[in-house]
């Protein structure tokens, strides 16, 4: 039980890192770019409680609903004046490289590109005053980020929601953190609490990335269904598949599936991607449908591992306060739990 003066003294501090200072954020947290989640409504709040909120333009594709021009630069309005940045999938700027320079008219204090080559795209977001964020899921992809001019590293673990391949977080971090310094690495994947933030600080990370768990808030855009289900579900109850991406139409490059709650669609179609490609167009149609309806049975939430953490969709602002107050709790509570005292002398 931490007493009345503690707490106070708690709030007052603050967690200084590499990427708060290289992003003059109070709080080592950012909000993933989640497309269709992360709008300017939640990027607004997670920066405004001294974090780094991230818009998600995902696919950049108009047929998702999100990710066109005109949706890019209205949820930079809606975010307003700021530390706000946004991110891509990268391989999909191959076809809308007119996405990216939409963003930068909007002066993003970050681009963060994820899932493919960014040499294409790294000079221009440098050259616009933006800090290049790349997210890799090897320690051979994190090498070759650092050598083409990225400021911030994301080390993303497979127990992520959305889409990422097969490395485990908690080996992961610290192998790129060592591997690419004194470029700084923001940690990825399943963490959902202050705990998770303290534990990716000890890992050499300088900052987390969060998904999730800012999916159940206030704040973020898709159905209520979807956040209903994000708080009364496990982590056990997670799936990596290719299905959900299969009905939609889209053919994501190897290694990557995405991580989803397992649902009745799920659990009909995984493994069989060859025979659901049969169905499309006509299932794309039904998927999307299902999707703005917040029929979760068969639309898409992706949603990571940390699922068994999550219990209440609160407010962004409130919710990063809260993973702050857990993280500076458990760090300083840490040396009298666990270094003792030593054998009496004698």
């Amino acid at each position: 039980m931490i007493s009345i003066g503690k707490a106070d003294m708690l709030l007052r501090m603050k967690l200084s890192t590499a990427i708060t200072r290289l992003l003059n954020i109070d709080h080592p947290i950012l909000l993933a770019p989640m497309g269709g989640v992360a709008g300017g409504a939640l990027a607004r709040e997670v920066s405004a409680a001294g974090g780094l909120g991230l818009i998600g333009a995902g696919y950049a594709d108009p047929a998702f609903g999100y990710g066109s021009d005109a949706w890019i630069r209205g949820e930079f309005d809606k975010a307003g004046e700021g530390t706000i940045g946004i991110g891509f999938i990268t391989w999909a700027l191959e076809k809308r490289p007119g996405a990216l320079d939409a963003a930068l008219e909007c002066g993003p204090r970050a681009v963060m590109l994820s899932f493919g080559d960014i040499e294409p795209y790294a000079a221009k977001i440098r050259e616009a005053g933006a800090t290049l964020i790349c997210q890799v899921q090897t320690l051979k992809d994190a090498r070759a980020a650092a050598a083409k001019g990225v400021e911030i590293i994301v080390a993303q673990g497979t127990e992520a929601g959305g889409h990422g391949a097969d490395r485990g977080t908690l080996p992961l971090v610290p192998a790129v953190a060592d591997a690419v310094a004194p470029i700084p690495v923001a940690a990825a994947g399943g963490i959902s609490d202050g705990r998770g933030l303290a534990a990716a600080l000890m890992l050499g990370a300088e900052a987390v990335l969060i998904g999730t768990r800012f999916f159940a808030t206030r704040e973020a855009l898709g159905h209520p269904n979807q956040k209903a289900l994000i708080e009364r579900t496990g982590g056990d109850n997670t799936l990596r598949t290719k299905a959900f991406d299969t009905a939609r139409g889209i053919a994501w490059p190897e290694p990557f599936t995405g991580r989803a709650i397992r649902n009745a669609f799920a659990d009909a179609w995984h493994g069989r991607d060859d025979e659901l490609r049969e169905q499309n167009p006509s299932m794309r149609e039904r998927f999307f449908e299902a999707l703005r309806e917040g029929d979760t049975d068969m639309a898409v939430t992706f949603a990571g591992e940390g699922l068994d953490l999550i219990a209440d969709s609160p407010g962004a602002g409130e919710l990063l306060a809260r993973i702050v107050r857990e993280a500076i709790d458990a760090l300083s509570e840490a040396p009298s739990r666990f270094l003792g005292q030593g054998p009496p002398e004698g």
